[in-house]
């Protein structure tokens, strides 16, 4: 398990060649020197790009382009705040985020991507830059629901049934908020339970919002809770029918999230609409990964060997290959299955009549495997090219 202390140095190392300490006198409630300097630092990067942000800002209803540069730092710096708000949160240095920014960062984090720059979505506001006030706001206490676990689950609503588990809904009156509860299955043998507290404690280690939030594990009834979110990407395609701009803008948030997930050296292996959620604000919706249960990790001992083909969209030549053989270039043939649905409501090429758009999805889909994507990367790039055209 890693410690508070090595956290806030691999953060700090993260950020050793921008380190700013122009705003430190902001940050002196924090206990750690370290800690207040990369506050300090997140701080200046927010002011610098945003600034950049608010020259740029579209003045019509088409979007503007933003440098990849700022869209870069802004990215570290929000990532860092996130990481560092997750693993502070039951500690004397638990913060939370200003109100007005916590909403500007939901907003950019729609659009930002690392590479090629970003496009600022029309009527953008121009961000409020913060120069005298903190951003980053200590908390006075932390301080967790004390009701015993009986009236804390007393409105305990299912909302979902699988094999190894169980899901609830349920509110917490503590926190004035929809929280979800995961309960692994009672016929689980006891390495389907380690699997199962694996898939929780990677979540813990994946620290992004791109992926769903979780937040204790009861070893007693093996079970944890996580962040309520507003629908599957299934539900959402199928009840809200979202524009195709909205359309677009979900799939480059799921390219990120996979991003981020493949740069730690994990493999989802179970890629489907089900686990892919979406979480709804006023000005923006956000894409969350979730079930993290079929995982492959680097040398990890749960990783399953069998044969047994899961995950709805994965490649069906696995159950020849055997899922201890999944890779990268299964992952993007699920990834690839993903775009179309998103696109078309159909997993295949079949229904896609632009060219360019079905070139992407047949090169995924690709039964010679060396032709499939081998990188989140080449698909964002390959997707790319289908915007001139398909819109």
């Amino acid at each position: 398990m890693v410690t508070v202390d090595n956290y806030i140095e691999s953060q700090y190392r993260l950020l050793c060649d921008r380190i700013n300490i122009e705003y430190l006198d902001l940050y002196q409630s924090f206990s750690k020197r370290k800690l207040q300097e990369i506050f300090s630092t997140i701080q200046h990067l927010f002011i610098v790009n945003y600034s950049a942000m608010n020259d740029r800002l579209p003045t019509g209803d088409l979007g503007n382009h933003y440098w990849a540069d700022n869209s870069r730092e802004l990215i570290l710096a929000i990532e860092v705040l996130r990481g560092l708000e997750r693993v502070l949160k039951t500690t004397d240095d638990a913060f939370s985020v200003a109100p007005y920014y916590e909403q500007v960062i939901t907003k950019s984090m729609g659009f930002l991507v690392k590479s090629g720059g970003s496009q600022i979505p029309p009527h953008m506001d121009k961000v409020e830059i913060y120069y005298t006030e903190p951003i980053i706001r200590k908390n006075d206490t932390v301080k967790l629901s004390s009701a015993p676990a009986e009236q804390q689950y007393a409105d305990l609503k299912q909302i979902g049934y699988g094999s190894y588990a169980t899901v609830y809904s349920f509110f917490d009156k503590f926190y004035n908020r929809k929280f979800v509860l995961k309960r692994a299955n009672s016929d689980l043998s006891p390495k389907e339970i380690e699997r199962f507290k694996q898939e929780f404690e990677q979540m813990t280690r994946l620290s992004s919002p791109y992926i769903v939030e979780v937040y204790r594990y009861d070893g007693e009834k093996n079970e944890y809770i996580m962040e309520y979110m507003d629908f599957t990407l299934k539900e959402y395609i199928e009840k809200q029918k979202p524009a195709i701009e909205e359309r677009k803008n979900i799939i480059y948030q799921i390219f990120r999230a996979f991003k981020f997930i493949h740069s730690k050296n994990v493999l989802h292996r179970d890629i489907s609409p089900a686990n892919v959620m979406i979480k709804v604000y006023d000005d923006v919706n956000v894409v969350k990964i979730c079930d993290f249960g079929l995982v492959k990790l680097p040398d990890s001992d749960l990783t399953s060997v069998d044969t047994i083909l899961k995950g709805c969209y994965n490649d069906p030549t696995l159950i020849t290959e055997g899922f201890k053989n999944y890779t990268i270039l299964h992952e993007t043939y699920a990834l690839t299955r993903l775009v179309a649905f998103i696109l078309t409501g159909k997993a295949t090429a079949d229904r896609i009549q632009d060219i360019n758009l079905k070139f992407f999805v047949e090169k995924g889909l690709s039964p010679d495997k060396s032709k499939r994507y081998k990188s989140v990367d080449e698909m964002i790039v390959a997707f790319k090219k289908t915007q001139n055209t398909y819109c």
